[in-house]
């Protein structure tokens, strides 16, 4: 019997179906490896345009790690040719230690860091005093890992996919259903090309159901502009035990100065809800949680709240790689509150992968398959059959 789908439309090399940080970056890099990309995106703007845009050295595992390493180095290139609206500072971290237990954290990573060569200090307490007067007396130390850095994650997108044209075309549309290395548009028309790779966070679940992906929702707060207050981004070390929990509402600590004076207050998570309304009773939270950091947090003026969506895999690590079912089909997502930081390290390795070359970190832990169901559930859907 004749097949009676419609006849697609060829649409370059690459489609990729997000432009927000990921999805650009990826397109970045498959144009400057020669490939001709057309960028498939809805205009929702998605966790790129509601995070904070924090480049950050995360190490809670090695694949984290690397990919965070590999990703640091390549913003540094980047940010040698990016525009002043992308807002790039090179302005540090704080790790900030509430007590004497938290310090002996900040020691034991330190030395890990320093281990592999990152340039880092720890800090006693009358120097986090001296380098950060807003904060409250009492506080233990902290650590400061010296090359982290702030962006403003949506001009940044768009200046790549900017700076790559003509070899990148964006096209505003909206995408029903991926097979393989083809795809279908909410009006109907088919689009092919010889890879397609899904890159739009929380949404990419919904072309690809298979993917073991949570909504993680985040509240940020922004405040009026109060020149030179902070030099820092200040994180309280207990970060990662909230970042990692799987259940619940929970906040920490987590300030960052934006290059206008503003300070940006974070940090809230919120599971399996996708109601982007503004919670007032998790705003308080998160900003008595930052208050009991930055006292003078209290008497400042709040202009604007809102709220996002972080895209979560049960391991913490994104999904970057080919589908194991649906040849052409590749994936980068699945990135949680690391999106921004990764996605230059997520789009060197997925070109590699596609484009056969050396990779240049360990690809096995941000496989597709390390999800023993995964396999199972794909095979079930028919989707293995799409050619």
């Amino acid at each position: 019997m004749p097949s009676t789908r419609a006849p697609a439309q060829a649409c370059g090399d690459v489609i990729v179906i997000g432009a927000g940080i990921v999805g650009a970056a990826c397109a970045y890099e498959l144009a400057g490896h020669g490939l001709d990309v057309c960028v498939l995106d809805n205009r929702d703007g998605g966790a790129t345009h509601a995070g904070m845009g924090h480049l950050v050295l995360m190490d809670d595992n090695a694949a984290q790690r690397e990919l965070c390493e590999t990703s640091l180095g390549l913003w540094r290139r980047l940010a040698r040719d990016m525009p002043a609206n992308c807002a790039y500072r090179r302005c540090g971290t704080l790790w900030v230690a509430g007590n004497e237990a938290e310090l002996e954290l900040a020691i034991g990573r330190q030395a890990a860091l320093q281990a592999r060569g990152i340039q880092c200090a720890l800090l006693s307490a009358r120097e986090l005093a001296r380098q950060e007067p807003m904060l409250r007396p009492g506080l233990a130390g902290a650590l400061k890992v010296v090359d982290d850095a702030i962006v403003y994650a949506p001009s940044a997108a768009a200046w790549m996919l900017k700076r790559a044209e003509p070899r990148i075309r964006l096209r505003h549309a909206t995408v029903s259903t991926v097979e393989a290395n083809r795809i279908t548009l909410e009006d109907g028309r088919t689009l092919t090309a010889r890879a397609v790779v899904v890159a739009n966070g929380i949404q990419a679940a919904q072309l690809v159901p298979a993917l073991p992906i949570r909504a993680k929702k985040g509240h940020l707060v922004i405040t009026d502009r109060y020149p030179a207050c902070l030099s820092h981004q200040l994180v309280e070390l207990g970060y990662a035990a909230s970042a990692h929990q799987h259940d619940g509402t929970s906040v920490a600590f987590n300030v960052q100065p934006r290059p206008t004076g503003q300070l940006l207050i974070g940090s809230s998570r919120q599971f399996d809800s996708l109601d982007a309304a503004v919670d007032a009773s998790v705003v308080a939270r998160m900003l008595q949680r930052a208050a009991a950091y930055l006292p003078a947090l209290a008497g400042m003026n709040a202009i604007r709240c809102w709220t996002g969506f972080r895209a979560a895999t049960p391991d913490g690590l994104p999904v970057i790689g080919a589908h194991p079912e649906q040849p052409g089909l590749w994936l980068a997502a699945g990135h949680e509150g690391l999106g921004v930081t990764t996605a230059p390290g997520s789009a060197h390795l997925l070109a590699a992968l596609l484009l056969g070359h050396r990779p240049p970190i360990d690809p096995a832990p941000y496989a597709f398959s390390r999800f023993a169901s995964v396999a199972d559930t794909v095979r079930s859907s028919g989707h293995g059959d799409i050619a």
